[in-house]
């Protein structure tokens, strides 16, 4: 999949977070990394099948060079119909926990609330919108909280659904059998890290055939 990330953000250098994710955004293929305010051409757009906004929240709303980037890039001829039928990802960093943003909470408005716009928007597009990934108080997270983050962002950049358990699980497989084949000179870590997989991917199976038999049940006849 060619993933597009425009990344909205006005000191990305300076920034531990978005280096943090343009890291790890470096491996995965297909995908391609997109500083603002430099302009995006409407054949880069085309050849995308993801399009990811990355930005913080600046007072609750994203930075302005992202809303410029939208005026200035749907306003090229073709933007919108290169677009159409794509999906659309929202990665959003903010400074506060994600338990303020609710009823209640320190911000008392849902994220969702505050990211409506990018609904209508993506209505507006023909695009399918994938549910948010929120990066929270990054500088706070522990080094594994890091480490689930790099693993759910490379999953959001490259599965076609990234809340799917069979595409994850798959996803899971694949890189435990390329680090496996990168242990040349340790066969014992290798053999476990091959088995692990094997292990992942017999389960998965159960899992699917599971699935079909209760598909199977549910659309059977019902005992009177």
């Amino acid at each position: 999949m060619k993933t597009l990330i425009i990344v909205g953000h006005p000191a990305v250098a300076e920034s531990t977070t978005q280096q943090f994710l343009k890291a790890a955004a470096a491996p995965v293929s297909g995908a391609s990394w997109h500083e603002l305010p430099a302009a995006t051409p409407v054949a880069q757009l085309a050849a995308c099948q993801r399009l990811v906004l990355q930005f913080p929240l600046y007072w609750y709303q994203a930075p302005a060079l992202v809303g410029t980037w939208l005026t200035q890039t749907l306003a090229q001829p073709g933007a919108t119909a290169a677009l159409a039928g794509k999906t659309l990802g929202l990665v959003v960093a903010c400074g506060q926990p994600e338990a303020a943003f609710q009823a209640g909470g320190r911000v008392g408005v849902t994220l969702d609330a505050l990211l409506a716009p990018y609904v209508a928007l993506a209505n507006k597009l023909g695009m399918h919108l994938l549910p948010k990934l929120v990066v929270a108080q990054f500088a706070y997270q522990s080094e594994a909280a890091h480490q689930a983050l790099l693993v759910r962002y490379q999953q959001y950049l490259s599965l076609q659904d990234p809340t799917s358990f069979a595409q994850v699980a798959a996803w899971w497989q694949t890189q435990l059998r390329r680090r496996a084949g990168q242990q040349a000179t340790e066969p014992a870590l290798a053999a476990r890290l091959r088995l692990v997989a094997d292990t992942l991917a017999t389960r998965q199976d159960a899992l699917a055939n599971l699935q079909d038999a209760l598909a199977d049940l549910e659309g059977g006849t019902t005992l009177g």
